[in-house]
């Protein structure tokens, strides 16, 4: 299989960090065959950030989409989807999905591809982040075997068997990727040897704080994460700023999308899959603390 890779970037108004994402990707000590950066329609100076570059490196190019008024992860989907009919005649083995306002480390994709090299069922690679004083595995109630949305690495075969990005306005595209890569086989893992750095607070694009920790909430209910999961998952939160609100806020945005009896958008299949994962890990999680206990 071939080390080389692509990337897509969906973008939307990113200019306050976009060029650091740019930065970031040109200084690679294995640069990406291609680099598409998929504009969503910005009204504001993403697209001509962009132009800066593409004169000096011919692998990057603008992939502009009509102009439209809303925010939504239904989006950032058709972007992703629309970068890849423009990769897939290329001759690659991996694909990346970058967000736009993230940096990192020069040698950040050739440490990645050499993990994919070492380990042939690796399916989607990535790596932990860090959010000002916040980092993701550390501070979070999340496992090695998450990949985090903002910077994924596909196996090419992996990516087009689960069909790349579904588009869900609600969320967790990345998060349905990476759960059905698992389905299907494949390992995924979020490795800790390399971190990037993460410019805008999550779930913050549009909304604040609160409302992001009860819009999360709402989507655990939506991918079928198991309620006794969820409970421990807002407790756990509570020792995280905004402290007992922001976990209150998890348990309860998941419990009103379940009392209005709100469709989930995956499959039964994914459900049971990822709730079997969660009661496995919980389980583990109790037996541990036990175990200490003794």
């Amino acid at each position: 299989m071939s080390l080389t890779y692509v990337l897509i970037t969906p973008a939307r108004n990113e200019e306050a960090h976009i060029e650091k994402t740019i930065q970031s990707v040109v200084s690679q000590t294995i640069l990406p065959q291609k680099w598409v950066i998929v504009s969503d329609g910005s009204t504001d100076s993403t697209d001509d950030i962009v132009n800066k570059y593409t004169p000096k490196h011919d692998w990057i190019e603008l992939l502009q989409m009509p102009e439209h008024r809303d925010r939504n992860f239904a989006a950032k989907s058709h972007c992703v989807n629309s970068g890849y009919q423009a990769v897939k005649d290329y001759d690659f083995g991996f694909v990346g999905n970058v967000d736009a306002d993230i940096s990192f480390g020069k040698d950040f994709f050739e440490n990645l591809l050499d993990k994919f090299d070492k380990w042939p069922e690796l399916g989607v690679g990535g790596t932990h982040y860090t959010e000002g004083t916040f980092h993701s595995f550390k501070d979070s109630y999340i496992n090695v075997n998450h990949v985090n949305g903002q910077c994924q690495l596909f196996r090419r075969e992996c990516f087009e068997k689960i069909g790349g990005y579904l588009p869900i306005k609600d969320g967790g595209i990345d998060w349905i990727a990476v759960t059905t890569a698992r389905m299907k086989g494949w390992k995924t893992y979020s490795f800790g040897d390399r971190t990037y750095t993460h410019h805008r607070k999550m779930g913050t694009a549009s909304s604040n704080v609160l409302k992001a920790r009860f819009h999360y909430g709402k989507k655990d209910y939506l991918f079928g994460g198991h309620p006794l999961w969820q409970v421990f998952r807002g407790f756990f939160q509570m020792v995280n700023k905004p402290y007992i609100i922001g976990g209150l806020l998890l348990i309860a945005g998941y419990f009103w999308t379940w009392a209005n009896r709100v469709e989930s958008p995956v499959s039964k299949e994914l459900m049971k899959f990822h709730r079997q994962e969660q009661m496995q890990r919980l389980k583990n999680l109790l037996s541990n603390g036990l175990k200490m206990n003794r």
